[in-house]
């Protein structure tokens, strides 16, 4: 529905000029009847466009062709299909593929809640299979989004590392897991991906996951000479050591952590904090007690 009128090498930069053009043509008697409709809606519009009913521009121009007029028609707006970014039937296919041609370090191919494909892969897998992601003309995951890690203390291999990749060509996401322990060292991918560079950092810092061939492997978040890794399940709470300026050094220390009180215990009755060691449990809690114990359930 919208027409842009541009007659030989003329062009209006400004829109008050195009009003006053039009005005004057709306005045002239030979072509009122002919430009009636037209500078109607054109001098009600507020860019440097006409817009006017398709049926009235059609009729005009039948009469009157102009070469250099160019009509832009937005009658049909184009229907948006319902479409699955990726096809999960062609990653899972692929996922087989994958496990098929890789078959000593794929050890299980899944698909997620969220239509992603999953690889679970052997420690010693880790380059040649994210190599061939990367490489592979029908994979193309060329992006490493992000690198981290989960701890489950309670299994053999406590870390799980996972590696989350990006296609831009096929507009698809692939997730890699693989694990190790505290003393097994995992090969680094800073050779294949540049960004891996500091998600390895940050993993070895929190974690403690070791990445062999890593080019600048220190650590990222902590200080200089921190001691543990903060994400791991047995890292307590307060940590080892607190930190705080000395006035009489002049310079920051780095001490035991002490903690001023003991921790709070919550009760459902009581919402406040109990130091069982100074102070003795409230009446209302005692009674509340003794009278469960007394009344009990019978089987």
């Amino acid at each position: 529905k919208d027409v842009i009128i541009r007659r030989g090498s003329f062009k209006l930069s400004y829109y008050n000029e195009y009003k006053s053009y039009l005005r004057w043509l709306y005045r002239m008697s030979v072509l009122r009847n002919i430009l009636r409709p037209l500078c109607r809606r054109a001098l009600l519009t507020p860019a440097q466009s006409l817009r006017f009913k398709t049926e009235e521009a059609n009729d005009f121009f039948k009469d009157h062709p102009v070469k250099d007029v160019i009509i832009r028609r937005e009658e049909d707006v184009a229907e948006i299909k319902p479409t699955d970014y990726p096809d999960p039937e062609k990653l899972r296919t692929f996922g087989q593929y994958v496990a098929a041609i890789l078959p000593k370090y794929v050890q299980d191919v899944k698909m997620t809640h969220t239509n992603e494909l999953e690889i679970l892969i052997h420690p010693s897998g880790v380059v040649p299979v994210m190599g061939m992601l990367r490489d592979h003309t029908n994979a193309q995951f060329k992006a490493l989004m992000e690198l981290t890690a989960v701890d489950v203390p309670s299994r053999q291999y406590r870390f799980e590392l996972v590696y989350c990749l990006l296609s831009h060509a096929y507009n698809a996401r692939c997730i890699v897991k693989t694990y190790t322990d505290e003393l097994t060292p995992v090969d680094s991918v800073t050779a294949l991906f540049k960004s891996a560079d500091w998600a390895e950092r940050e993993v070895w810092d929190m974690y403690g996951v070791y990445f062999a061939g890593h080019p600048d492997l220190r650590r990222i978040l902590t200080d200089y000479g921190f001691e543990g890794h903060p994400q791991r399940k047995d890292f307590p709470l307060t940590g080892f050591t607190e930190v705080r300026y000395d006035n009489s050094l002049g310079r920051v220390v780095y001490e035991p952590v002490e903690v001023a009180q003991e921790f709070r215990r919550f009760e459902l009755d009581m919402p406040w904090e109990l130091f069982p060691n100074y102070r003795e449990t409230p009446a209302h809690l005692l009674e509340a007690q003794e009278t469960a114990e007394e009344v009990k359930p019978e089987k």
